[in-house]
């Protein structure tokens, strides 16, 4: 069974540059056709947590919709009605994800993977980053004593990266192209920096000795995943060249490493562009259902 969170609130009609909201509702409808599916319905984020990693100012400018149209322009669409309440659910989704995953081994979150939001700001098509915020909820809960987030979007996890720095319960592990976006760098537990054009191969033996090394460092008793598929070789935004058997050999690396292992594995969705919005999609879900297969064996 796949365990998903999802919200009819997580597609909007707000766009932006290369972001797609539709690609939310094409994934769940990939997924429901399948049949093994369970659904969960995630509730909007406490305020108190989403402020435990944003300025509370930039927090109330997003509840309020009156974000300064600079900051917009960052994040790359403006923040309406839709945007704002999405932007407290989603969070709420990858905590109920990880809140599954203990319970279950796997569960997903069906959007989320904000890595960009700084503490005071959003960029990068991020508002609120979730997986910050949902790991600061599960810490200050007692739902989990050490958390490593593994980043495997094609962009760098800047905004998490910066968010939780310094502290020695929460590690940030990013695999992303060095000279993608953003350009100015956060630092990461560690950064994995590859060049442009980095195959299946070179990617996977990246990501198996940073994988283990952290988990060797860590001892983590929960992972989120944040499985961006913009590494694709036809992604609009990507330049890693991964192929389909690529993405699938990724998610199986990180999933049959965290099952063997006995911890708890939540994904959230991440980046995904292109022209093809099912192409997009079909990524998504065959993350889902990888992910899921390793936890079921």
């Amino acid at each position: 069974m796949l365990h998903v969170v999802h919200h009819p609130a997580y597609t909007v009609t707000a766009r932006g540059g290369a972001h797609q909201f539709s690609k939310y509702a094409a994934v769940m409808d990939l997924l429901r056709a399948d049949g093994h599916l369970m659904e969960h319905l995630p509730e909007p984020m406490p305020r108190a947590w989403i402020e435990a990693a944003h300025d509370p100012e930039y927090v109330a400018s997003v509840i309020e919709m009156r974000v300064a149209s600079g900051i917009e322009r960052r994040i790359g669409f403006p923040v309406t009605a839709e945007v704002a309440t999405r932007s407290q659910i989603s969070p709420g989704g990858t905590w109920l994800a990880a809140k599954l995953a203990l319970e279950h081994g796997y569960a997903a979150n069906a959007a989320g993977g904000s890595h960009h939001a700084l503490p005071d700001s959003g960029a990068g098509f991020c508002v609120f980053n979730d997986l910050a915020i949902a790991a600061l909820r599960l810490m200050g809960e007692g739902d989990a004593a050490r958390i490593l987030i593994v980043d495997c979007d094609v962009h760098q996890g800047d905004g998490t990266a910066a968010i939780l720095a310094g502290r020695p319960d929460i590690a940030t592990l990013s695999i992303h192209a060095e000279r993608n976006f953003p350009v100015r760098k956060a630092r990461s537990t560690l950064d994995i920096g590859l060049p442009d054009g980095t195959g299946d191969d070179a990617y996977l033996d990246a990501l198996h000795t940073a994988l283990r090394f952290m988990i060797d460092e860590m001892r983590p008793d929960l992972i989120l995943y944040q499985a961006g598929v913009d590494v694709h070789a036809d992604d609009r935004l990507g330049r890693l060249a991964l192929t389909d058997a690529g993405i699938a050999a990724r998610d199986t690396l990180v999933a049959n490493t965290a099952k063997t292992l006995g911890i708890p594995l939540a994904s959230a969705m991440g980046g995904g562009y292109g022209h093809d919005v099912m192409a997009v999609a079909r990524r998504h879900a065959a993350v889902m259902r990888t992910c899921a297969a390793a936890y079921l064996d």
